[in-house]
């Protein structure tokens, strides 16, 4: 059984900061890619970003230069910090990880159950 875990969300002014972290924690033996996900009121979940295990990244257009992603593979967690913040940043953020259970098993994706930032004009 795997959980992922978010911490680190809240109300925040526009030009704020906020640190978002994800814990992966149960039965895992290797954890692919994490990343982070979005999803706004009446929009579709989309990716905010990406880091993989050799730590490579990928950002959304939209948070390039103000996002940063990063991971600490001992501590299986990614980070999300999010600098000047923007009022349509405003979304619940979810976490994502693929990973393994056993050694030459299969990588399925696991989701957070979320954490809400809202960012106020």
């Amino acid at each position: 059984q795997v959980q992922l875990v978010e911490s680190g969300g809240g109300l925040v002014q526009a030009g704020g900061s906020l640190r978002l972290s994800c814990e992966a924690s149960g039965s895992i033996f290797s954890i692919n890619a994490m990343g982070w996900y979005r999803q706004a009121p009446g929009k579709q979940r989309e990716l905010v970003a990406a880091i993989i295990s050799g730590g490579s990244t990928n950002y959304a257009d939209s948070v390039k230069g103000r996002f940063t992603i990063s991971r600490d593979n001992a501590k299986n967690t990614v980070y999300l910090q999010m600098n000047s913040l923007k009022p349509e940043d405003t979304a619940v953020y979810y976490c994502n990880a693929e990973l393994s259970a056993k050694s030459g098993g299969i990588y399925y994706n696991y989701w957070g159950q979320g954490t809400q930032v809202t960012v106020s004009s």
